[in-house]
């Protein structure tokens, strides 16, 4: 897979289904016009866009860059940029992408972008890692992407992508890696963002509806009315904490959400701890935008059913803006809480059906299925 014409470069983006291969489609319609304008000599690029699980029942890098090695081998590319929605390791490092120069291909892990901008920045870090492959061969693990300043791909900065080390025998010769506090940062954004926090409202349908019930009932109680009216900000602050915490544990342990892994290995642990962390985040995010929806619900209900009279005999105070927010506002913690008890009466697949990625979803559809096989006690 080496370049076959000084002129016309094929490159091959190999890209996992759904996110990868969305970018990939939209990176091949641009491609070809960037990169010949900023290769220049006349040097024309033709994209490819190959959809395919490369990385199925795997985030090891040496099987990976085999994988997308193997690929190419057969084909009459000269470059091959493998996309994946994985957040991948090397050395203890998250990695952002590895380049080969000797066999012309880079693989580069999208999460690492972040969550904003990200194509973006997947448009930038493929350009530069096609010009750096294209053009002469790295003479260290020093050389920079697309033969200007050690930015990393996709950044234009710095900080927080930076060279990494190669092993002996290893087929990448140049490695970007995030580091610091911002480079976990940014890998914990982009998986969020990959798992689409905001789907997590409409795809828990019961859950959704039993916390619409509660409200409902809540909201004509008087003796609700009396404990709103009597609560400080903080103390609703910290119902509202609360009530969130509350659903968010919930849905997690309720559809067995929790990464576990069987490795001891340190690059495990923590795979394992980036992988629940961005699903604390993801559920978390879900329910404090199904919490406000729920005020808004609630204050709605209140403006139309609730009675000046009526509120002032139960709470020896008028019916002004500020309680109608006050209840709407502690209502809606009340209703988060029931929402949490009508979560128990969705499927675990609904669930992670609404927490994940569809990449997501097979990736943990396939952890699981290997614990089970593995399981003592079952025959084959």
């Amino acid at each position: 897979m080496r370049v076959t014409s000084q002129h016309v470069t094929v490159v091959a983006l190999l890209a996992d289904p759904y996110t990868p291969t969305e970018i990939a489609q939209r990176l091949a319609r641009v491609l070809p016009d960037r990169l010949a304008d900023r290769s220049g000599q006349g040097r024309r690029f033709d994209v490819e866009v190959v959809s395919e699980p490369f990385t199925a029942g795997t985030e090891d890098l040496s099987t990976l860059t085999r994988r997308i090695m193997d690929r190419g081998s057969g084909e009459r590319w000269d470059i091959v940029v493998a996309l994946t929605d994985l957040p991948l390791h090397a050395h203890g490092r998250r990695l952002v992408a590895g380049l080969s120069h000797a066999h012309g291909l880079a693989l580069l892990s999208l999460p690492t972008l972040g969550a904003f901008r990200l194509h973006t920045r997947a448009r930038q870090a493929v350009e530069e890692a096609v010009l750096s492959l294209a053009g002469p061969r790295s003479t260290g693990p020093e050389r920079p992407l697309g033969s200007q300043s050690p930015r990393g791909p996709g950044t234009g900065r710095p900080a927080p992508l930076r060279p990494g080390r190669t092993g002996e025998g290893e087929i990448a010769d140049l490695r970007y890696v995030a580091s610091g506090p911002r480079g976990y940062l940014r890998v914990l954004g982009g998986m969020v963002r990959a798992n689409r926090p905001w789907r997590l409202v409409p795809g828990l349908s019961k859950a959704l509806a039993a916390a619409l019930v509660t409200g409902a009932v809540a909201t004509v109680d008087s003796t609700v009315w009396s404990l709103a009216t009597s609560l400080s900000t903080p103390h609703l602050v910290i119902a509202m904490a609360g009530s969130v915490a509350l659903m968010t544990g919930w849905l997690i342990v309720d559809a067995n959400l929790w990464h576990r892994t069987d490795e001891v290995s340190p690059e495990a642990g923590k795979r394992a701890a980036l992988y629940n962390a961005s699903t604390v985040v993801t559920v978390g995010i879900g329910v404090v935008v199904c919490y406000a929806g729920l005020v808004v619900v609630n204050l709605v209900c209140a403006l139309f059913v609730l009675d000046d009279r009526m509120f002032a005999s139960a709470t020896r105070a008028p019916l002004h803006a500020t309680q109608y927010w006050t209840l709407s506002w502690f209502v809606a913690s009340v209703a988060t809480v029931g929402g949490a008890l009508g979560s128990g009466l969705e499927s675990d697949e609904a669930i992670r059906a609404a927490a994940y990625s569809k990449r997501e979803q097979e990736r943990r559809s396939a952890l699981l299925g290997d614990r089970v096989d593995n399981a003592p006690g079952r025959y084959g």
